[in-house]
């Protein structure tokens, strides 16, 4: 190999390896200026007022109480309507379960995950897996957006210890 041909094929691999180690920028997909028209007529994830009254607790389910895995959970739910994720009407919304964690901002959609378990077809009660050992277990109610209402409609905690 001639020693030109060696220079270049140096220079080129540094030439690639300096591009690839460089960091990337956080380029938005779309200026806020540029945002679809139809966006800003979507409805506001914002909090719906509670209905005076409503409460949100657990049936049947008791604070220390030693359960096993599955658990039924069945949620219980007064003075405001029963509606799917989607229903935007004053006055409704549908459960969430907090599983481990602290009630989520009561400004926000409540996040969708493990410690999060929503239940936007307006279910009332779940089956849920529970690793052995202590768990909390709190219920908070959410507008058919997953916005927790104002204030927020939620259960007292409770812990299950799980045999």
């Amino acid at each position: 190999m001639s020693h030109t041909r060696s220079l270049s094929l140096l220079l080129s691999a540094t030439v690639l390896l300096a591009a690839c180690s460089k960091k990337e920028e956080a380029v938005p997909a779309v200026e806020p200026a540029a945002a679809a028209p139809e966006a800003a007529a979507a409805p506001a994830l914002t909090s719906s007022p509670a209905p005076e009254g409503a409460k949100v607790s657990f049936a049947e389910l008791k604070d220390g109480a030693v359960v096993a895995s599955p658990l039924l959970v069945k949620f219980a739910v007064e003075g405001i309507a029963l509606a799917p994720a989607g229903a935007v009407e004053p006055a409704s919304g549908h459960h969430h379960l907090v599983i481990d964690a602290e009630l989520p901002p009561a400004d926000a959609p409540i996040p969708a995950d493990t410690n999060y378990l929503h239940f936007g077809k307006a279910q009332t009660e779940a089956s849920i897996e529970l690793t052995p050992g202590p768990h909390t277990l709190q219920l908070v109610y959410g507008n058919g957006l997953h916005v927790p209402f104002n204030p927020p409609l939620a259960s007292e905690k409770i812990t299950v210890n799980v045999r």
